[in-house]
């Protein structure tokens, strides 16, 4: 049982941290703790990112629309995702350090295949999944040479930034945020949040640094037009209703005269 619990632990620590905790019981080195945070953060990234765009599909798919989702910003995100999924597994960085972008390149993918269904082109939707799973192939099976990975990285920054400011820009057109999730966009924040600190830890990577710096921004935007646009409703929808009770007055009054 002992053996399981120690095997266990290595999973979230090194060697030489898991000593001294269990061992020499000094629960005060600042560098294991940091490490065992970080550690604990990207395996909870993870394990949120399995269902962070969740919402976002389950809204879609109940609405049968993807109204106010724009398909170009959430293809240059899907991008930025596989290139920073493919970047990271071909480097060898540990799952914990970017697992989670497998499964928002999933979900984003999936995002993607319903604004082209529900916008009237399933047969592009089949195409494009189809597509996408061959990209994917290329990039992580080996096919594609690391240095190349890493110049498309270099990229992910204005890409990211674009993708995500092209659909601030349709939310201020539109005057409302559409058919976006705000349980997945806070979601996104959080976790673009997180990563900055676990990237410093595992990493060391200042290109994944800058980039999950970059999301963070793009995504507070966004969580931030979802605050303004919802308490916008919320004044319009009691000033519509002002004028029926000062009507509904008037008429009480002209009863009584």
């Amino acid at each position: 049982m002992n053996d399981y619990a120690k095997q266990f632990m290595l999973l979230l620590m090194s060697e030489k941290c898991y000593d001294n905790y269990f061992v020499d019981l000094d629960f005060l080195d600042v560098d294991c703790f940091k490490a065992l945070l970080s550690k604990g953060l990207g395996m909870g990234i993870i394990a949120g990112s399995v269902l962070v765009k969740v919402p976002q599909i389950a809204k879609i798919l109940r609405n049968k629309s993807a109204k106010g989702i724009n398909l170009f910003s959430v293809c240059l995100d899907l991008f930025a995702i596989t290139i920073h999924m493919a970047y990271s597994f071909v480097s060898g960085f540990p799952f914990s350090a970017w697992g989670d972008t497998s499964f928002l390149a999933l979900q984003t993918a999936m995002i993607a295949y319903l604004v082209l269904h529900f916008g009237g082109a399933p047969v592009k939707a089949v195409a494009f999944g189809a597509v996408y799973s061959a990209v994917t192939y290329v990039l992580m099976g080996g096919l594609t040479p690391l240095n190349y990975l890493l110049i498309a990285q270099g990229f992910n920054v204005p890409i990211l930034l674009l993708g995500k400011l092209s659909q601030a820009y349709t939310n201020y057109k539109n005057g409302s945020t559409g058919q976006l999730s705000a349980v997945t966009c806070f979601m996104l924040l959080a976790g673009s949040l997180a990563r900055i600190f676990t990237s410093i830890q595992e990493t060391g990577d200042q290109m994944m640094i800058i980039t999950y710096g970059c999301s963070s921004f793009a995504n507070a935007v966004i969580v931030l037009q979802l605050l303004y646009y919802w308490n916008a409703g919320k004044k319009s929808s009691s000033g519509k209703s002002s004028p029926k009770k000062a009507s509904k007055a008037k008429a009480k009054a002209k009863k009584s005269d």
